[in-house]
């Protein structure tokens, strides 16, 4: 990969870093604060009445200006930092920024990489649940990767226990990339236990914080790491969880980005259904009870690739009947299909879900169907 620091003016980047760790000022603010100045640098340049006239600012805000030899300093010293260990950085108004975490109005200004990514993936999903996954959950999410594994979806999680670190290991295994944000520097690995598991996620996809390495694991870290984890994906898929934790606030934050979130139902008297539930009764997710609900909800087409492979194999008799019937139609309204093959429309439509996972059968726009 090029060395992003060599290519940028290192004194930009300075002043980025530096207006990021400025005092009470936010993403938000210093992306306002950019636009109304010009850049990160000019921003520094200013007197501090001109910062404090700036709406949502004040004069409280805008005393970090007083700080700029000393948060220069440190942006300097993160800079050496990213060098010395290889370190990639992604800036939020150029092109090689991921655009679904560009319109995320607290995105970070800057953040950091380290791995081997392909951003150029459209199909991006956020895997997150509860640190106590239990069994059942375990396997729906093992049956899950494995089969929406042919549309060769990027996987991002938190790298916590228990669901995060099972949906990094389980893309692996089926050969997918995954990316492990994290809620501090990337000179660190928490859990620790985690750490023999870092070279696998190097290979495999990496690393990604708009954490400094400065900054040490905190518990207040997990807000900032969360909106990464749903800014970047298309959507959020959330295990098992309990009425309350962090799987629901990055559910949350989903939805606010206007991303779709899906939820695995459980029975009302389990524990780590309660959260799942509760998103699915107040309309916030999907219900998800198969993997072929997902590239049913998002539209997603299968790569022709893959569906070459996955072509008249394991074909249920159902659908092994609406084969038949497309291959003499070559398309088809669901209704017209239901119709023929004398099965209630809501069945067909599941039927030609799992077929068009299979890469059997392909959605087309007005409910026509065809062979793929």
């Amino acid at each position: 990969m090029i060395n992003l620091v060599a290519k940028m003016d290192k004194s930009t980047l300075a002043y980025l870093l530096a207006l990021k760790k400025a005092p009470l000022i936010g993403d938000i603010m210093a992306k306002k604060l950019i636009r109304h100045f010009g850049s990160a640098k000019e921003v520094f340049s200013q007197p501090m009445r001109h910062i404090s006239a700036v709406e949502g600012m004040g004069d409280k805000k805008a005393e970090f200006v007083r700080y700029k030899n000393d948060l220069l300093r440190h942006a300097e010293r993160e800079i050496a930092f990213i060098e010395q260990h290889q370190i990639h950085y992604r800036i939020y108004d150029q092109e090689n920024y991921p655009p679904r975490l560009q319109h995320c109005i607290d995105g970070p200004i800057v953040y950091f990489e380290k791995g081997n990514f392909n951003h150029s993936n459209p199909y991006v999903l956020s895997i997150v649940g509860t640190r106590q996954i239990t069994s059942h959950g375990s396997a729906f999410l093992e049956h899950l990767i494995q089969e929406i594994a042919p549309l060769n979806p990027i996987i991002v999680s938190g790298y916590a226990y228990g669901t995060d670190i099972l949906a990094h290991r389980l893309a692996i295994e089926h050969g997918l990339q995954t990316i492990a944000v994290m809620a501090h520097g990337l000179n660190q690995t928490y859990p620790r236990n985690h750490a023999k598991y870092n070279n696998e996620i190097m290979a495999n996809g990496g690393f990604v914080t708009d954490y400094w390495h400065t900054d040490s694991f905190d518990r207040k870290n997990f807000l900032g790491r969360n909106r990464i984890i749903a800014g970047l994906s298309e959507a959020t898929i959330v295990i098992e969880s309990d009425s309350k934790g962090g799987s629901l606030v990055t559910a949350d934050l989903a939805s606010d980005y206007h991303r779709e979130v899906f939820a695995v139902p459980g029975r009302v008297s389990d524990k780590y259904a309660t959260g799942c539930n509760n998103l699915i009764k107040q309309a916030k997710a999907h219900l998800l009870s198969k993997a072929a609900d997902i590239p049913y909800i998002l539209g997603w087409e299968k790569p022709h690739t893959v569906v070459q492979k996955q072509l008249f194999v394991n074909l249920e008799k159902d659908e092994q009947r609406i084969y038949d019937y497309l291959l003499e139609r070559d398309r088809e309204l669901l209704d017209l299909i239901a119709l023929h093959i004398k099965i209630p429309v809501h069945k067909t439509a599941s039927l030609l879900m799992s077929m068009e996972l299979k890469g059997v059968v392909r959605p087309l726009p007005g409910k026509m169907f065809s062979l793929a």
